[in-house]
This record gives C-alpha cells, sequence and structure tokens, in this order.
C-alpha cells in the first residue's frame, strides 16, 4: 500500500500551538482581563513564536514526564515554566521595546512582566493544554501524498459511419 503514516512535523505541531495560543490569549483578554466580547484583540508577531516554542517546550515536559509523574505535579511544573518564559521573554522583548504586556498594575507583579494573581488561570489552562491540545497534536498523522493513478491518455480516432 505505501508507508504508515507519519507523526506531524515539528513545524506543523508549533503552528497548532500558536494558533491555540493567540485564541487562548484572546479568550484571557476578554473573560479574564474584562475585554470586550467582540474579540478586538492586540497582538503582536513576537507571542506566535512564544506560543509555538512553548507549547513544544510544554510537549517535551510532557512526553518527558508523563509516566513518572501525577497530572497535579506535571501541571505545577508547567505553570512555573509559563512564569519564567513569560518573565525572560518580556524582558528581552521590553528591552528591544516590543514587549506586548505589562502587569504593572497588579499587586503581585515582577517588574510588570508577569502577575502571580494569574497562576490558577496558567495552572488550568496548562491543564486543558495537556489534556486536549498536547495529547491530540500528538496523535496527528499524515498519510503519504496522494498520488493519480497512472492512466493511458484517451485516444482520439475517426471512425468510420
Amino acid at each position: 500500500m505505501g508507508s504508515p503514516p507519519e507523526p506531524l512535523h515539528v513545524v506543523g505541531r508549533a503552528y497548532i500551538y500558536a494558533i491555540h495560543g493567540h485564541f487562548a490569549e484572546m479568550l484571557f483578554a476578554t473573560v479574564i482581563m474584562g475585554g470586550e466580547w467582540t474579540f478586538p484583540g492586540v497582538t503582536g508577531l513576537w507571542p506566535l513564536f512564544l506560543y509555538g516554542g512553548g507549547g513544544l517546550a510544554l510537549e517535551g515536559i510532557h512526553l518527558s514526564l508523563r509516566g513518572d509523574c501525577c497530572l497535579l505535579t506535571r501541571c505545577t511544573l508547567y505553570t512555573l515554566c509559563i512564569f519564567l518564559c513569560q518573565f525572560c521573554l518580556g524582558a528581552l522583548l521590553r528591552a528591544v521595546g516590543a514587549c506586548p504586556w505589562d502587569y504593572t498594575g497588579f499587586r503581585f507583579n515582577l517588574l510588570g512582566l508577569v502577575a502571580l494573581e494569574h497562576s490558577l488561570v496558567w495552572f488550568v489552562g496548562s491543564l486543558l493544554l495537556e489534556r486536549l491540545v498536547i495529547r491530540n497534536t500528538l496523535r496527528l498523522r499524515l498519510e503519504e501524498p496522494w498520488r493519480a493513478k497512472e492512466t493511458p491518455a484517451p485516444r482520439f480516432e475517426l471512425q468510420r459511419d
């Protein structure tokens, strides 16, 4: 028949995580931060790379620890990783004037780059990410590319009446 289906390439998985992260950001801004329900969303190109790379990092943690750690431990680790990435990348983006978030208005913020008030949101978000997005993305498979069957070209001939 052909070769067995291949797992989705890392770029395809990063794309899925980036799109999921963008949607989650819009939902977060609307539901948690009290934004408009028209989803006007303000973002940049950098967060898409952050979400794609972050999703791949959390996928790697999931694959490494899924048999060794309970879900509660993994989600706690995911939450800490999210805060660490958000802080480090926010500092880097702020240094070049491109950081799209500012949490200085929150009581428990670290240099305005992370807000510890979001811990529960990140914990639940990472739980949903593992259970719904990462697990299903890892299950995606690509079949062998479709190939047309070779058929002879039709022959046109004059018929005698």
